[in-house]
């Protein structure tokens, strides 16, 4: 079927079925070859380090590598060349069981379920892949060089063909045998779902790229329209398998929320392999109508492409709204918020630019040269936004007298040294913000009924973008913080619970992923100088802090004492102690707290900054001292995996 997919073009001026069959199997086959490499760059770049990822990308590049090879032969007109690129087909041929291999070793291993022996078994299947490439290229045991052009360039079977068929048959079984294994041992019903998902669609690369026509009898006579339909069909078919692969492969590793997954995938999907094959389909199909109102070569094409490419981004646009909804149905209304939250966010340079455009409308309406707006910050006034020469605007600024201005606040302007000045409040604290001046203006009784309520309404709006900005720095401010809790709840969340293993009882790969692990970090760190949440935490079953047992004789109390001390210690930035500064806020709370012993009040204060601010941060902190803490008892883990693996396999 896939060899048939590659009929010899020639010229059809007249439409018949086989004509139209042959551009459909060709414009498929492309199809495939896009899909393939698309969801082998977008898996392969966004989660290079996962197992199931790279599995997934080999697969994905021996189909790719195959497809290739199909839409280049229907191109051949001479022996020599379609003997070369049958031969480069191979490359993908062979080494697609071991692909399966891999693919399916890595999905059991993501349900804690390691062998020595089946990755060694893996390497080998890469290494008789290699073998069979090199007998199918050097010798006729695999195939032979009797090309035959009925409908598809295709090779002859060898004498041993037989034998490559059953090594490929039992691998991609064994595979399958794999991940079914993979499914029994998940637990919750989103891990079995998506396993399902990849055994429905498990066979898609095998099918693709399997040589069936040399099973085939070369002197029997087959329908060119009936062979071209199964295969436009067949690649059809492993089209939408693969994509339903790649659906279920994006979510391994992945600590986005699965809303996010998914709608990221549909994105690519639309960006990437629709508008690469609608671009292949019009490369085909347009040729077609200059041939058949006898145009020259190429006038359509070009004007194709253009209106193809504008119309495919207005489409893109207009499903957008849909396609978030239909990714994100539970979630509607959040979602839809949270964008136009996004839309309506303002950064410093959106303030910025928001008071350039109120003063340069303030400026031409009271005919003034300069116009500016000052801040507050750290107990002085920063120039924020200005317009007008840029020297004579510092110079207003640095008058001594301006300060005098701000503490009157006077909600009206006062005019001090040839400047306008109005102190700019936030309205709902009545706390000043800011202070707006213009030089040079118009007076305030010159000015009419008319032009001095929008000089009120532009004031406004520039107390309402200052405003809106203080707001928003808290927010972000507060996110920040919660940055940590969130990629910890994210990673909870993309753990696979599984079941029947010995390690599932094992604390020093389970317990630190447990959403009471922060806690747990925290009663120990409130007894840090002894008591029983620290000699009876859970804690003590980490690896990593047995493995400190004989550095501080053999106690477990000092040893976890001392592995809390050393989590603490990475997040002690580099250079002198500043209490002052951001970056050792972190840090200087935890070492003030639990290893120096001081009261909050005491902390609060020498930090300078409320209470309550200081139980925020804490919890911060201690969520950055529970991540480090799973770093290194990962990095401890990582070197027994070889050996308790085996030792799994042998029992």
């Amino acid at each position: 079927m896939r060899r048939a997919a590659s009929l010899a073009a020639r010229t059809m001026p007249e439409i018949t079925l086989a004509s139209v069959l042959f551009i459909l199997n060709l414009l498929t086959s492309s199809a495939n070859v896009i899909i393939a490499f698309s969801l082998l760059v977008y898996i392969g770049a966004r989660n290079p380090g996962n197992p199931v990822a790279r599995g997934f990308a080999a697969l994905m590049l021996f189909v790719a590598i195959v497809s290739a090879g199909d839409v280049l032969l229907s191109r051949v007109r001479d022996l020599r060349t379609a003997v070369f690129w049958l031969r480069f087909q191979w490359i993908g041929i062979a080494l697609m069981p071991a692909a399966y291999l891999h693919f399916s070793d890595a999905l059991l291993r993501t349900t804690n379920v390691f062998a020595w022996w089946r990755r060694l078994v893996t390497l080998a299947g890469y290494v008789l892949g290699l073998v069979f490439f090199w007998l199918a290229v050097q010798s006729d045991l695999i195939v032979r060089d009797e090309v035959y052009f009925p409908f598809a360039p295709q090779f002859a079977a060898g004498p041993y063909f037989w034998v490559f068929g059953v090594y490929f048959a039992i691998t991609v079984a064994w595979g399958l045998l794999n991940t079914l294994w993979a499914r029994h041992r998940c637990l919750t019903s989103t891990s079995r779902r998506r396993l399902t998902y990849l055994l429905i669609s498990f066979a898609a690369p095998a099918i693709g790229v399997f040589p069936y026509l040399l099973m085939a009898n070369p002197q029997v006579n087959v329908s060119a329209e009936g062979v071209l339909g199964l295969s436009v069909v067949g690649n059809s078919g492993v089209a939408l398998m693969m994509i339903v692969m790649a659906y279920a492969v994006s979510y391994y590793g992945a600590i986005e929320p699965d809303r996010v997954v998914k709608r990221n995938l549909i994105k690519y999907l639309i960006q990437a392999p629709l508008m690469g094959t609608a671009a292949i389909g019009l490369i085909l199909i347009v040729p077609r109508f200059e041939q058949l109102f006898n145009l020259p070569q190429d006038s359509l094409v070009i004007f194709a492409a253009i209106i193809s490419i504008v119309l495919f981004q207005v489409i893109v646009s207009l499903a957008k709204p849909i396609l978030d909804v239909l990714s994100d149905w539970e979630d509607r209304r959040e979602v839809a918020w949270l964008q136009r939250l996004d839309e309506r966010l303002l950064t410093r340079s959106d303030e910025v630019q928001l008071l350039e455009n109120v003063l340069a409308a303030l400026c031409d309406l009271l005919r003034a040269g300069q116009g500016y707006v000052l801040i507050g910050s750290n107990g002085q006034l920063v120039l924020e936004s200005f317009v007008g020469a840029r020297g004579a605007v510092l110079a207003l600024v640095q008058d001594a007298d301006v300060q005098s201005v701000v503490q009157a606040r006077q909600k009206s302007f006062t005019r001090l040294n040839g400047v306008w000045l109005r102190p700019l409040f936030n309205r709902e604290s009545d706390t000043v913000v800011g202070l707006l001046g213009i030089a040079g203006a118009l007076l305030p009784e010159e000015l009419s009924e008319r032009e001095r309520d929008v000089v009120e309404r532009l004031v406004y709006q520039s107390e309402r973008t200052l405003a809106d900005r203080q707001l928003q720095a808290v927010i972000f401010s507060a996110l920040q913080e919660l940055r940590p809790e969130i990629e910890s709840l994210q990673r909870y969340r993309a753990t696979t619970p599984y079941v029947g293993s010995a390690r599932a009882s094992d604390a020093g790969d389970g317990r630190f992923q447990s959403p009471e692990f922060p806690q747990w970090v925290h009663e120990a760190l409130k007894h840090y100088w002894g008591g029983p949440k620290l000699s009876e935490s859970p804690l003590l079953e980490l690896k990593v802090v047995h493995e400190a047992l004989g550095d501080h004789e053999q106690s477990p109390t000092k040893a976890l004492r001392s592995v809390l001390l050393e989590a603490i210690e990475l997040l002690r930035p580099p250079g002198d102690p500043d209490v002052h500064a951001r970056d050792w806020v972190l840090y200087n709370i935890l070492h003030m707290k639990f290893i120096e012993g001081r009261r909050i009040r005491e902390i609060a204060e020498r930090l300078a900054m409320s209470e309550s601010d200081l139980y925020r941060k804490q919890r911060v902190a201690i969520e950055e001292v529970a991540r480090n803490l799973a770093t290194m008892e990962q990095k401890v883990a990582a070197g027994s995996n070889g050996a308790s693996g085996a030792s799994d396999e042998h029992s």
